[in-house]
């Protein structure tokens, strides 16, 4: 356990950035799996993992945006760096770059 203590950073749940950066990395995980399973769907026609992975996407997303709100609010970020982290959300790997760069600095 110490083990994982020494790299993942301790957090209370209950605080939505915390919680925000929890969906962040799961938003984005999810992206990256969905253009693997875009490859399967249309270039070997599966569309089932397309179908699952895609509904997960949706719903992390719509989570992703409404943390995000909370989290804005609790850290008083302004119209501008609350917009640029939503449009890390549409870009793949830009979570990962908001976890990096971003709302690191909080």
């Amino acid at each position: 356990m110490t083990f994982l203590n020494r790299y993942i950073p301790p957090f209370k749940i209950f605080d939505a950035f915390s919680a925000f950066r929890v969906i962040a990395f799961f938003e984005g995980s999810s992206y990256l799996l969905l253009l693997f399973t875009m490859l399967l769907k249309y270039r070997f026609n599966m569309p089932e993992p397309n179908m699952v992975v895609g509904m997960a996407h949706g719903v992390l997303f719509i989570a992703y945006v409404i943390l995000l709100l909370f989290a804005a609010r609790q850290l008083r970020w302004k119209l501008g760096k609350m917009a640029f982290a939503f449009v890390l959300s549409l870009v793949p790997f830009g979570t990962f770059y908001g976890e990096g760069h971003v709302w690191n600095e909080e």
